[in-house]
């Protein structure tokens, strides 16, 4: 009866986290803050902290038993948006990509054991390759609903043209949403220069928060700009999706060239413009270019 009991509670928090982590969709003004907070070598010099906000609608584009998938649509102004990053979320995830350093990663395997009652976040970049994918329980308790995880990252977009002296991101996040629909993820990360040894120097820490207020606004545009080019992109994911799944080892070059490139298929191949045909070849042509190992 015990064993019963423990199915029956596993079942409802899933349910649970389902519902919250579909409700993580909706139309948001979103602040970003960075700021660095220690560094061991006494004469390191802190970067500047960063600031900013935005409006970001984030779109539910998958929602089956095991599987959640957001999109995110960052408002650059009134009638401009630009693809952001997606997350994935996948219950009892077993597989992982795990970052060894600047754009490679490595697949590893953990137990039916480990993975019962968890919940996956696979980040992707804003080209959909990866970035890191983190798991943890989704907790309830005193009227909170959070979930966390530690992850290794590459460089976030806002410093990968400005860094050179770390190669990974280990952050831990502390995801809670809110009875009002707001949510918050909390980042307390390490700035790290891995060796070709595998040895590690820590250059210094950061805190994150980025908080997603729900805001009343019209985001029709942003939702026809996407429909304009969710076809496009689909073909990206899959394509993704099945080269990590037949390899145990993912490495990208000139990681800057090839989302560049990949927003310039996207314009290409848009609304009336698109040709499945077509745009499979041109994207698998550019990911052979910068990803060691795929075939075009």
């Amino acid at each position: 009866m015990e064993i019963l009991v423990d199915d029956i509670l596993n079942i409802k928090k899933k349910e649970l986290a389902r519902k919250l982590i579909c409700s993580l969709a909706g139309n948001y003004k979103v602040n970003f803050k960075f700021a660095e907070t220690f560094a061991p070598d006494e004469n390191y010099e802190y970067h500047d902290r960063e600031f900013s906000e935005a409006k970001e609608v984030v779109l539910l584009l998958e929602n089956s038993e095991d599987r959640i998938s957001l999109q995110h649509i960052l408002y650059v102004a009134d009638k401009m948006v630009i693809k952001h990053w997606r997350q994935d979320w996948i219950y009892e995830n077993r597989e992982f990509l795990s970052l060894v350093k600047d754009h490679e990663w490595k697949k590893i395997q953990i137990s039916e054991e480990e993975a019962k009652g968890t919940w996956t976040q696979k980040v992707y970049q804003v080209d959909d390759c990866p970035r890191y994918e983190g798991r943890g329980t989704w907790i309830h308790a005193d009227g909170r609903n959070f979930w966390e995880s530690q992850a290794d990252a590459a460089l976030p977009r806002r410093e990968i043209t400005k860094r050179s002296d770390y190669n990974l991101l280990r952050r831990f996040s502390h995801i809670e949403i809110f009875d009002n629909g707001d949510w918050v993820i909390e980042q307390d990360n390490q700035k790290i220069l891995k060796n070709q040894d595998g040895s590690e120097k820590l250059i210094c820490l950061e805190r994150g928060l980025e908080t997603f207020t729900v805001q009343n606004y019209d985001a029709s545009f942003a939702e026809e700009w996407w429909n304009s080019k969710k076809d496009f992109w689909s073909i990206a994911q899959n394509t993704w999706l099945d080269f990590i799944a037949g390899n145990d080892k993912i490495k990208i070059t000139e990681d800057e060239k090839l989302y560049m490139e990949q927003f310039k298929l996207a314009e290409k191949f848009t609304g009336e413009n698109f040709d499945e045909t077509e745009a499979t070849k041109a994207i698998r042509e550019l990911l052979s270019q910068h990803v060691e190992g795929f075939k075009a």
